[in-house]
């Protein structure tokens, strides 16, 4: 029985580490439709601390669609993934919680070829709450803790408050 718990909790932590990357993947594809499909019917996204806006998945993804013009090179990378099992009600396993730091290089449309350098850089914190679904885990939370942004050559800016 235990090495059955043991592989579930293992099959568990593969499919939200996945959802996580798939993720980042639609948000630096732009592929809105995607991230639309990787959450809850009721979930929310949090992106207030960098300047965004909150609301449903849905209002999340036209915003970031509008924005996210402004940036047609971007590529987040999020690392020291911390994912933590939880209770559903009464059933164990149901949620999970992930605490993650990311960073993440973008280029502003129209910005000359000549250099390789990202224009904008910026890094902080998610925390997404999860839930299984039939239909395997989704989202039912992003909130972007943005802790630092920088523009070449300046000095790293505090994030908005």
């Amino acid at each position: 029985m235990t090495q059955r718990v043991e592989l579930a909790t293992v099959m568990d932590r593969l499919a939200v580490d996945g959802l996580i990357t798939e993720y980042a993947v639609a948000v630096d594809d732009g592929d809105w439709e995607a991230y639309r499909g990787l959450f809850t019917s009721d979930g929310r996204a949090d992106y207030r601390s960098a300047g965004g806006i909150e609301g449903d998945a849905g209002q999340v993804a036209e915003w970031l669609a509008q924005t996210m013009e402004l940036f047609p090179m971007r590529q987040h990378l999020i690392v020291n993934r911390q994912v933590r099992f939880g209770p559903l009600e009464h059933d164990i396993g149901d949620t999970a919680q992930v605490r993650a730091d990311y960073v993440n290089p973008m280029r502003f449309a129209g910005h000359d070829g000549g250099s390789t350098a990202p224009d904008f850089v910026c890094g902080g914190r998610y925390d997404f709450a999860l839930l299984r679904t039939d239909g395997g885990w989704r989202l039912r939370a992003v909130v972007v803790n943005e802790k630092w942004r920088r523009a070449p050559q300046s000095r790293p800016q505090p994030a908005a408050t």
